[in-house]
């Protein structure tokens, strides 16, 4: 696919992440800013974030553009992850069963449990007194 842009969209909580692959260097961009920028001094997130990327051998053919709203930068680079998986396999389908393996296009259906009426949250109760 000559310069053409791949777009695929990834959930995880509440986030979800519009993902574009184009052909370019290996740079990606999060609503207009770098990924070590938009995400601070967090390099376990940095390499969740590449990992489908690295699994494929794809880390400096394309550039990755974001646009992610939603829940925490946390949630948001799970959902990018996802998207990224999805573009790329678009782009190519032999790396379907690579990142089948990882589990990375599983969607996570982990979210928030609701709070329930007569409790602080979900599940934890209001202090009990005997007397």
């Amino acid at each position: 696919m000559a310069d053409k842009e791949i777009m695929a969209t990834g959930r995880r909580k509440t986030s979800i992440a519009v993902v574009k692959l184009v052909k370019g260097k290996g740079r990606i961009f999060v609503n207009g800013k770098t990924l070590k920028n938009y995400i601070g001094n967090r390099p376990a997130v940095e390499m969740l974030v590449y990992r489908p990327l690295v699994l494929t051998d794809n880390q400096d053919k394309y550039d990755v553009k974001v646009k992610a709203v939603g829940g925490g930068v946390v949630a948001q680079c799970g959902a990018i992850r996802h998207g990224i998986s999805r573009a790329l396999v678009k782009a190519n389908e032999e790396y379907r069963n690579v990142l089948r393996m990882e589990g990375l296009l599983t969607r996570d259906p982990r979210v928030k449990e609701r709070k329930k009426y007569g409790r602080k949250r979900a599940r934890k109760r209001f202090q009990f007194s005997k007397r």
